[in-house]
């Protein structure tokens, strides 16, 4: 017997593609959401599904900013070839996306028996929404906003690469958040902070979730829910993809910040009343 059933399946893909791009942890919410239907957030299937429906959710980056991608994987191409093209500001950019990739896959390989197990805790996803939410207020209020996307440098990339760190850590932080969170800090306008921060996710998320189909699917999750959950998740992420773009080009990050502490009293709440395990 699988240990998702579809319409679990359906329920987490919806919840994966509204938050994953959205400042607010979507493996916070999907580990609340996985509590209160009585499915142990820390069972090695659970934490699989939830990686491998991350894909659903970044296979939505890639239609929406398809043109995009395009651009840029093509740009990197030529300069691979001819070392005339390699001053253009793409090719480049598509070497920093690599870069920066690359200290979330040391640090996730090397903690993931901490990431499946102590800190998988519901506990920790409710401290680091409330901490989480304060970092992002206070890089909101501190960013000047005064540089875009062409304007971003090889130090941008990396530190908001590295950023990821924290919400791969502390389940709860969110990637979106801490990512978009560095950005505002080194000046990046907010369309411009979360336009890198969906870019420098493409290669983090769509690698975990290769990396643990296999587990998913040899610890106990069927085929059919992964089918289900990731395609679910990749429809409601691309709405969310476009509203949320168009929200931070005329709002603060304010609203987000609010839900979060929100989120994470309540969910400290039902912890200490012991709804939630």
């Amino acid at each position: 017997m699988s240990a998702i059933s579809v319409g679990q399946a359906v329920v987490l893909g919806a919840v994966e593609g509204v938050t994953e791009f959205l400042p607010v942890s979507s493996t916070g919410h999907l580990k609340i959401t996985e509590g209160l239907m009585n499915i142990p957030v820390d069972d090695n299937a659970v934490v699989g599904f939830s990686a491998v429906i991350q894909v659903g959710a970044i296979a939505a980056v890639f239609v929406y900013f398809f043109k995009d991608i395009v651009r840029i994987v093509s740009a990197w191409g030529r300069g691979l070839r001819n070392r005339d093209e390699r001053h253009h500001h793409d090719y480049r950019f598509a070497w920093w996306v690599i870069c920066a990739t690359v200290p979330i896959v040391v640090v996730g390989l090397a903690a993931k028996p901490l990431i499946e197990g102590p800190l998988a805790s519901l506990w920790v996803v409710a401290a680091s929404l409330i901490v989480g939410s304060g970092v992002m207020w206070a890089a909101d209020q501190m960013g000047r906003h005064r540089r875009g996307e062409g304007e971003t440098t090889f130090k941008d990339a990396m530190m908001v690469g590295s950023s990821q760190i924290l919400a791969l850590l502390f389940p709860g932080f969110s990637r979106s958040g801490a990512t978009m969170s560095m950005a505002l800090m080194l000046d990046l306008d907010r369309v411009a902070a979360t336009r890198l921060s969906f870019f420098l996710g493409i290669p983090a998320l769509t690698g975990a979730g290769l990396y643990e189909l296999k587990d998913a699917l040899g610890a106990g999750v069927g085929a059919a829910p992964l089918a289900v959950g990731t395609v679910v998740s990749f429809v409601v992420a691309y709405g969310s993809i476009a509203w949320l773009l168009k929200f931070v080009a005329k709002h603060s990050f304010n609203a987000f910040v609010i839900y979060r502490i929100v989120v994470g009293v309540l969910l400290f709440g039902l912890l200490g009343a012991g709804v939630l395990n």
